[in-house]
């Protein structure tokens, strides 16, 4: 008996793949928008209310990082932990949850395509990554001795 083929290779999940807008719209609708911005447009058409918008290109404090979370890339607000997808085409959040009013940037690694090819043949919930200079990630692994010595 012959073997299946193997699974073909996932990518990651970024923001401009998630954030689309509602089936009652053309697919294109938002491609004028950045991936940043989609997140926000996205967050308004489940809600069903208008959010205030910061000015663009302010940065408030030290910058989030991004990590990948069941093959999705996130990044989480130092302010009230609310997460959302992120891209490192579009390096920035606004958290709409807490709607601290600016945009944050998102710190990504060097080479994420390179990150995103490491995890592309292990199952969605093996496909994690944390950025190396994260030391307050909630959700990071302890590392072991052997991983320490790698860094």
């Amino acid at each position: 008996m012959a073997r299946p083929d193997p699974a073909p290779r996932r990518r990651v999940l970024r923001a401009e793949d998630f954030y689309q807008p509602p089936p009652d719209q053309p697919a294109d609708a938002w491609a004028l928008l950045a991936p940043a911005e989609r997140a926000v447009r996205w967050f308004e058409q489940q809600a069903q209310r208008r959010l205030p918008r910061p000015p663009d290109g302010t940065d408030l404090g030290r910058p989030l990082f991004a990590q990948i979370n069941h093959g999705r890339w996130i990044a989480s607000c130092d302010e009230c932990n609310s997460a959302q997808l992120v891209t490192p085409e579009d390096p920035r959040m606004y958290c709409v949850e807490c709607l601290t009013p600016v945009w944050r940037r998102v710190r990504f690694p060097k080479d994420p395509a390179a990150v995103e090819a490491d995890l592309a043949e292990l199952p969605a919930r093996e496909r994690n990554w944390w950025h190396p200079d994260d030391e307050h990630a909630w959700n990071r692994p302890a590392q072991r001795p052997a991983e320490e010595e790698r860094r």
